[in-house]
Formats: structure tokens, sequence, C-alpha cells
């Protein structure tokens, strides 16, 4: 019987067919960055650690919160606030800053009175010992992000805006309550996991 040649492939069986090269699967390229997202990346990278550094200087050289700072510093001075006008000074909602108020008050650092004019109005001032950690305490991270912003021209603060709200409709992140900058979850979610895990601890 002559022999096949060597290098020449077997003919398949009748009735067969013959497999298909196994070709090995490339990893899928990441999607290409187009336009100035690079540099909107960039900058948020920039900012967020530039903030998170200022936040740890605050805990290690007052042994306070970003959040705690940030409410000492509105109340700097000899006027007393109510917690609607720190509120809105610090750009946050009425439960949000009284419960840091009253993290302040237990440290005696601020000194909460009912106004005597108004019996409804809460105010808040700074104690001796508030005022004595405020010349030594940093500038906190979100009075940082307020003095960049408020040195931008009016035109382009507008701009930065919208672009922002926008950016968080696309990442559906713009609606719901949220903290003060590097405070935490809401209370709400703390109160939610402490109730679980004392029902699984029975």
């Amino acid at each position: 019987m002559p022999r096949r040649p060597s290098g020449t492939s077997r003919a398949p069986r009748a009735g067969g067919t013959r497999p298909a090269p196994v070709v090995p699967s490339r990893p899928s390229a990441p999607p290409r960055a187009r336009g100035a997202t690079p540099q909107v990346v960039d900058a948020f990278r920039r900012i967020v650690r530039a903030l998170r550094l200022a936040e740890q200087e605050g805990v290690a050289k007052a042994g306070m919160s970003a959040a705690q700072l940030f409410v000492l510093h509105q109340l700097e001075g000899d006027n007393a606030s109510s917690l609607s006008e720190l509120a809105a000074r610090t750009m946050t909602d009425r439960t949000s800053v009284a419960a840091v108020v009253e993290r302040l008050e237990a440290a005696r650092l601020v000194v909460t009175a009912r106004d005597a004019a108004d019996r409804r109005r809460v105010t808040v001032r700074l104690t001796p010992a508030g005022a004595r950690l405020l010349r030594r305490a940093p500038a906190p991270p979100t009075q940082l992000l307020v003095r960049g912003t408020e040195r931008l021209p009016a035109a382009a603060r507008t701009a930065l805006a919208k672009g922002l709200r926008a950016l968080l409709e696309e990442m559906e992140l713009a609606e719901g309550p949220v903290p003060m900058l590097f405070e935490g979850e809401p209370t709400a979610g703390r109160a939610s996991r402490r109730g679980s895990r004392s029902s699984t601890s029975r």
C-alpha cells in the first residue's frame, strides 16, 4: 500500500465533519476615552485626594471629623446661629447639621439654647474650648472646596454646576439625601444595621 506523503492531512471520514480549529479569544479592549474625559477623571482624582488628605489632617491635629470642623468654622466669632442658619451656611439640611451639633455639644465645643424671643428657635454658639480648638485646627476639606469654587468667575461656576448636575444624572446619583462630606452614612442606615445585628444576636 502506498504511503501518504508526509505533511498532508487525512481526509475526513464519510459522514463526519472536520472540527473547526480553536482560536484563542482576545481580551476585549477597554472603551476608548474620548474628548475631555481623561481631564475630568484626572481632576476628580486630584480633588478627592486633596480633600481626603485635608480630612486626615483635621483628625490628626484636632481630633475632629471634617463635618465637625466645618460647622465650627461657620460659628467663628461671637454671633450665635440658629440650626436653620447653620444648615444654610454649611449647605446641607437641618437634620444633618443638628446631628453634628449634638456631637459638638457633647464634646463641650458648642452650647445650644432656646431663643428668649422665639422658643422654637435653637441657637448655637462656640464655647471658649471650641474657639481654642479652631485656632489650631486646619481648614476642613469642605472649606477648601468652597474657597476654590468661589474664586472661579461667576460664569465658570454656573457652567461647573450644570456640568456636575448632568454627571450626577448620568450616574444616577442626583436623588436622595447625602451626609456632610466625610461624615459617613445617614443615621437611618446606621440604625438599620444596628437593628439587624441585634436581631441576629438574639
